[in-house]
């Protein structure tokens, strides 16, 4: 134990995970899947595509998975959203390998996936139950894009970053029960 709170002494930005691990098991993943957004995730979504640089993006809603699976399929991941994306997330693991060393962030990410895989992994498996998805493919997209969706927001939490932080901001359509597939020409699409 004493190995522990010396390990978080000397990165104290580490300390965030354990909390974010255990919020990842209370979230009502994909819960309202198809839903119209509430006012407050239709207002995260907006935060996302504004402070990834897309200011005249619009949440679009996905009434249904079959249209989610096509939106899913077409994301273009040499897109400008997505290079958005991986700078901003190439620049704090940058900064937190600075910080901690790479073997640490390692570690850290690797918890943070064991941590994450079997409560996102059973919401996956009981949303595609309740509406009736047979398509493993888009199960494994949905599974994936939650998984990433910690690893990014965990980054975000450890660099320090503040709540309007894209990586956050994402998190949080998550958060709501939504999956928000991915931004397509002026359109961010959530199922």
């Amino acid at each position: 134990m004493d190995d522990m709170t010396e390990f978080f002494d000397d990165f104290p930005m580490l300390r965030l995970v354990a909390p974010f691990v255990e919020l990842v098991a209370e979230i009502p993943w994909f819960r309202t899947l198809g839903e119209v957004l509430d006012q407050e995730t239709y207002k995260r979504a907006e935060d996302y595509v504004n402070a990834l640089g897309f200011p005249d993006a619009t949440p679009a809603l996905l009434g249904n998975w079959e249209d989610a699976a096509i939106a899913a399929e077409n994301l273009d991941y040499n897109s400008p959203a997505w290079e958005a994306e991986e700078m901003e997330r190439a620049s704090l693991t940058g900064k937190l390998v600075e910080e901690v060393g790479e073997e640490t962030l390692e570690l850290v990410f690797a918890h943070v996936a064991q941590a994450v895989a079997e409560p996102v992994a059973y919401a996956v498996e009981d949303a595609a139950e309740h509406l009736q998805i047979r398509d493993q493919e888009f199960i494994q997209a949905a599974t994936g894009a939650a998984a990433h969706a910690c690893h990014l927001a965990a980054l975000a939490l450890m660099a320090g970053a503040e709540d309007d932080h894209p990586f956050l901001a994402r998190f949080a359509v998550f958060e709501a029960g939504h999956w928000p597939v991915g931004l397509w020409g002026n359109s961010l699409n959530i199922f």
